[in-house]
C-alpha cells in the first residue's frame, strides 16, 4: 500500500508543473458532465455570487435529509465557480470541516457532489482558498490510492478530477511540509518509479489495442504527464529507466486510438515524445528504425498545437546530425513541410524553418530536393513577415548556391545507429 501511495504522490507532484500548458482536462470533463444534468433536481442554479448568509444557509441545508443534502451540495458546487463565493465559503468557520465530512460519508452520490465542490475550490488562485483546502489532501490521497473500491471504480471522471484537485492544491507554499514530507522526485526516480510508469503505459496500451479503452484516457493522461515531468528533472540515470522501444509503440497506439475523440491525449503523448527525444539519441534512433516518422507526419494537420509539437520532435531528431537528417529526408518529410508551410501561421512556420535549417545544415541534398518541390514558393509566402523574413532569406539564398557535399556522403554506409540491443 505504501508503494501505491508513493506512486499516487509522484503522479500529482509532477502534475503541478503541467499547469504551464493550461490544459487541465478535468475542468472541462467534470463541468460538462454535471451541467448536462442540471435542472433535474429542481433547483435554480445561481448565476451571481452568493452572499455570506446564503452560503451559510446552503451549509446548514447540507446537514438535512439525503435528497436535500444532494440538492444543496449541487447548488453550492455551482456557486463555488465564483471567486467571491469561494472566498466567503472558506472564511466561514467550520465550512471545510462540513465539506470534508460529506466527502468522507458513506453515500457515493454525496461524496461525488462534495468532490465537485473541492474541485471548484481547487481552481482558485487565491492562496487563502488553497490553504483552507489543505486538510482535504490526506483524504484525497486515501481515495486515489485505492482504499475505497466502491468510490473509485464506478466514477472514473471524479477519480480523475480528484487527481487534478490534488495537483492544484500542491501549489500552496505549505504543500511540501504538510502534504508530502520526506518524499521527492529524486528519491522516487532513484527507486525506479519511471520504469514502473513505463510498464503501466505498456499495459494500458495493450488494453487500448484490444479495444478495452472506455474511460482509460482518464488514467492515461496523468501517467503521461507524470513521466514527462520526471524526464525534465535532468537527473543522472533518468533516461536509462525508460529506454524501451515499446514505449514509443504505446504512444503511437494511444495517438491513433484517441485522435478523433480525445485530441488532448495526442498532445500529452507528443509532449512526452518531445522529452524523450530532446537529448537522448536512443529514442531518436528508435523513431527511425521503427519507421514511425510517417505516422508522426500524418498528425501535422490535426491542430496548431499538435503541429508545433510534431515539428519540435522532428527538430530533436534532426539535431542529432547528418545520419538522422539523411533518414528524415529519405522518409519524405519535405513534402509534408512544404504543405504545412503553405497553410500555417507564423509560429508553426517558424518551427518549420528551424527544421529546414537543421536538415539543410546536416544534409545539403535535402535543400536541393526542397527547391525542386516548390519549396521556394512556400518560403516566399513568409518573406515579408517581420519575425521570419531573416530566416526565410537565409534559406532562399541556398537555392542559388551549389549543393555542398554532406559529411554523411563521405561514408558509404551512413545510417542511424541502431537502437536495438
Amino acid at each position: 500500500m505504501v508503494c501505491c501511495l508513493q506512486s499516487v504522490i509522484v503522479l500529482f507532484v509532477a502534475l503541478r508543473k503541467a499547469r504551464k500548458q493550461q490544459q487541465l482536462i478535468s475542468k472541462r470533463l467534470l463541468r460538462e458532465d454535471t451541467q448536462n444534468g442540471e435542472g433535474k433536481a429542481g433547483m435554480e442554479i445561481p448565476t451571481d455570487p452568493l452572499s455570506e448568509q446564503e452560503v451559510l444557509q446552503l451549509l446548514r441545508d447540507t446537514q438535512k435529509g439525503t435528497e436535500e443534502r444532494k440538492k444543496s451540495l449541487s447548488c453550492l458546487r455551482q456557486a463555488l465557480q465564483h471567486k467571491e463565493t469561494q472566498q466567503k465559503f472558506v472564511r466561514l468557520e467550520g465550512s471545510m470541516r462540513v465539506l470534508i465530512g460529506l466527502f468522507t460519508s458513506s453515500l457515493a452520490d454525496v461524496q461525488m457532489e462534495a468532490a465537485h465542490c473541492l474541485h471548484e475550490l481547487s481552481h482558485s488562485s487565491d492562496p487563502a482558498v488553497a490553504e483552507a483546502c489543505l486538510p482535504a489532501t490526506s483524504y484525497l490521497l486515501t481515495y486515489l490510492s485505492g482504499h475505497s473500491i466502491e468510490f473509485t471504480s464506478p466514477h472514473e471522471a471524479v477519480l480523475e478530477g480528484l487527481g487534478y484537485v490534488l495537483s492544484q492544491l500542491l501549489q500552496a507554499k505549505e504543500a511540501s511540509i504538510e502534504i508530502i514530507p520526506c518524499v521527492n522526485n529524486a528519491l522516487l526516480i532513484s527507486q525506479g518509479i519511471m520504469s514502473t510508469l513505463v510498464l503501466l503505459l505498456l499495459e494500458l496500451a495493450s488494453m487500448v489495442s484490444k479495444a478495452v479503452a472506455d474511460g482509460l484516457e482518464l488514467l492515461i493522461c496523468p501517467v503521461l504527464r507524470c513521466l514527462s515531468n520526471l524526464l525534465a528533472e535532468e537527473m543522472e540515470g533518468c533516461n536509462m529507466q525508460v529506454q524501451d522501444e515499446r514505449l514509443l509503440v504505446a504512444l503511437f497506439t494511444f495517438m491513433q486510438y484517441f485522435l478523433n475523440h480525445h485530441l488532448f491525449i495526442v498532445q500529452e503523448c507528443l509532449w512526452l515524445l518531445n522529452n524523450l527525444t530532446a537529448d537522448e539519441p536512443f529514442f531518436c534512433s528508435a523513431m527511425l528504425t521503427l519507421d514511425l516518422i510517417p505516422a508522426l507526419l500524418q498528425l501535422l494537420p490535426c491542430s496548431r498545437m499538435v503541429a508545433l509539437l510534431v515539428l519540435t520532435v522532428l527538430c530533436n531528431i534532426a539535431e542529432k546530425g547528418c545520419a538522422y537528417c539523411q533518414q528524415l529526408h529519405q522518409k519524405a518529410v519535405l513534402s509534408s513541410l512544404i504543405s504545412i508551410l503553405t497553410l500555417s501561421d507564423a509560429e508553426v512556420a517558424g518551427q518549420c524553418l528551424e527544421l529546414l535549417h537543421l536538415l539543410f545544415l546536416h544534409w545539403p541534398e535535402a535543400a536541393a530536393d526542397f527547391f525542386t518541390q516548390a519549396g521556394l514558393q512556400a518560403l516566399e509566402q513568409h518573406q515579408h513577415h517581420p519575425e521570419l523574413q531573416e530566416r526565410v532569406r537565409a534559406l532562399m539564398n541556398l537555392a542559388t548556391q551549389p549543393t555542398a557535399a554532406s559529411p554523411c556522403s563521405l561514408v558509404s554506409s551512413a545510417a542511424v545507429p541502431s537502437s536495438l540491443p
